[in-house]
């Protein structure tokens, strides 16, 4: 069964949901798409505003998950939006948590390095309580404190747009997820695309680092 995280850096959001069925159909358990990057905020003012109009009119729309048994998940530090925005993240979320047919995650507002650091200081407060000591903290345990918590690492990223980089996503889950790259740009990346990405995939041997 794949797990497949779907890379698709500031493209509109109602593109999210051109692969749902194809990726249930396909057994696939887990996507991730990258919407809006902590760094995303530098961007002009009009860019970033009709970003977030345009957010709050898929997440308006996002009921259509709920009632396909499909779980949300936003990643991310929720803060920085508006009240209207979170609110309606958070009652996404807690509407789907129990869904088990799949499971869409969202990245917003999201930086791989700034989601490593919020860990590290999540740990570093459970040390201070003494809730846990530092021989405590491994891999697993770092692991559940980072937004992803109780999520599989993604087995492959597809990054499409011609550029050959992560661009700060899932830099910790992604140590070793298979890389996909392509020139054919996001709103143009559709089934046939998504075929020969997966195509790919089944070719590679997978070894996690043994012979």
């Amino acid at each position: 069964m794949y797990r497949i995280q779907s890379y698709a850096e500031n493209s509109a959001t109602y593109y999210y949901t051109t692969f749902l069925y194809n990726f249930k159909d396909l057994g696939i358990k887990y996507v991730t798409y990258y919407a809006f990057s902590t760094e995303n905020w530098s961007r002009p003012a009009d860019e970033v505003s009709a970003l977030m109009k345009l957010f709050e009119q898929y997440l308006g729309d996002a009921e259509k998950y709920v009632k396909d048994n499909t779980r949300l998940i936003f990643l991310g530090d929720k803060s920085k939006f508006s009240e209207k925005l979170r609110l309606r993240m958070e009652e996404l979320e807690e509407k789907s948590r129990d869904f088990d047919s799949m499971t869409v995650l969202l990245a917003m507002n999201y930086g791989g390095r700034d989601e490593i650091v919020r860990a590290a200081r999540r740990a570093a407060a459970l040390v201070k309580d003494r809730s846990i000591t530092p021989d405590q903290i491994d891999e697993s345990m770092f692991s559940s404190l980072l937004y992803t918590g109780g999520i599989p690492d993604p087995d492959l990223i597809i990054r499409p747009g011609g550029e050959k980089r992560l661009s700060n996503f899932l830099t910790w889950e992604s140590a070793y997820s298979e890389l996909y790259f392509t020139d054919v740009l996001w709103p143009d990346f559709n089934a046939k695309e998504l075929d020969k990405a997966l195509e790919d995939f089944a070719q590679r041997g997978r070894r996690f680092g043994g012979i």
